[in-house]
């Protein structure tokens, strides 16, 4: 197979076909985070999909939705109706997860119908009777479901793959697998390029799936270095994207997964570096990025953030200066006494009468 690894550029501000650079594009996205902690609660119209599924739109998706046999990539959160107890969140887990449409486990029934009823960059809330997920037993195991639970899903379908578009991920080699992956991430570079920014996510999004914990502890030698090539500028991609979308957290959540694996990989110390300073967290920021300048000297983008910091930090001192001096004020400047002139003319007329009275007792002795 043809080497699919492409260099990355040693200097952050060298833009290569295997990291973009977004600093100077600006994007807002549609739909803001939500916690996670409850579940979502949409303006939509309950869509009835099934006798016991129902579909709320909370944010819409685009193009076809998938046929059987598709291999759809797949975000989703899960809490129990009747308690409102979340029991799994792949989001906070960092890690998408794939399903065939049709080859599903039999408690992600009910799942299943929603996704195939559902675009690319969808994001609904699907309600599921307890017969098509968890059943009448419920899981004692993992997922801990109480019997006879009705779910709700938050499920965004990242994106798909048609059945005459390539395997399985099971059914691929490895160098099939990274192939696809890097294909995915090319595609995410041309959709940015267009500004299509939903769309390249979407793209980087699936290529990270492809290379999953698991299939990463299998790889050894130039196969690791191989799917790392393709696996680290996807997450510096998304935090690049991220930060553009202000949401800074995400971006730093990105870097930290390449910084495991690499602690002085100079793009993801940068990027990390510049959310950190947006959020205000100027120290950590300065260390990142002076880490970053140490392997990469000559970068104009590092030195321009350090800059900033610099001129931020000069700012926030001249503030506290001119703070501390109101609050303060001036040292006072020590005041002329004023003459009081009634005391001393009631001194004077005192010490005349005592200056007439010793003589006229002198006269008498």
């Amino acid at each position: 197979m043809e080497d699919v690894v492409e260099q990355q550029s040693q200097f952050v501000g060298e833009e290569g076909e295997s990291d973009i650079i977004t600093e100077e594009a600006a994007f807002v996205r549609e739909e803001p985070h939500q916690d996670g902690n409850a579940p979502p609660k949409p303006d939509a119209e309950v869509e009835v999909l099934h006798e016991k599924v129902t579909k709320q739109i909370i944010k819409e998706g685009h193009g076809e939705k998938p046929s059987k046999y598709s291999t759809c990539f797949v975000h989703y959160r899960a809490w129990t109706e009747s308690t409102q107890h979340k029991f799994e969140d792949t989001w906070q887990e960092q890690r998408p997860i794939e399903l065939v449409l049709g080859k599903e486990k039999k408690e992600m029934e009910g799942l299943r119908i929603g996704i195939s009823n559902m675009k690319s960059g969808e994001r609904a809330l699907l309600h599921v009777g307890w017969e098509l997920c968890y059943g009448k037993e419920g899981s004692f195991s993992f997922p801990n479901v109480p019997p006879m639970a009705d779910i709700l899903y938050e499920v965004e379908l990242i994106g798909f793959d048609e059945t005459n578009q390539g395997k399985q991920r099971s059914d691929m080699t490895v160098e099939e697998r990274i192939g696809a992956a890097d294909r995915r991430r090319m595609d995410g570079n041309a959709l940015f390029k267009e500004e299509k920014l939903e769309d390249a996510m979407q793209q980087y999004e699936m290529a990270i799936a492809y290379m999953g914990d698991d299939f990463m502890f299998q790889l050894f030698g130039k196969y690791h270095d191989m799917a790392l090539g393709v696996k680290n500028p996807c997450h510096l991609n998304m935090a690049a994207c991220f930060i553009k979308l202000k949401q800074y957290e995400d971006a730093i959540t990105q870097c930290n997964i390449v910084l495991a694996e690499n602690a002085n990989n100079v793009k993801a110390l940068y990027r990390r570096g510049k959310a950190r300073a947006e959020l205000g967290q100027t120290e950590a920021a300065k260390e990142d990025l002076l880490k970053a300048r140490k392997y990469a000297p000559n970068d104009k983008a590092v030195a321009r953030e350090l800059q900033l910091l610099a001129e931020h930090d000069k700012v926030v001192y001249q503030k506290q200066k001119e703070m501390y001096k109101g609050i303060l004020g001036p040292r006072p400047e020590p005041k002329p006494e004023r003459t009081n002139w009634l005391a001393f003319f009631w001194q004077w007329l005192i010490s005349l009468f005592y200056k007439l009275f010793n003589r006229k007792t002198e006269k008498t002795d």
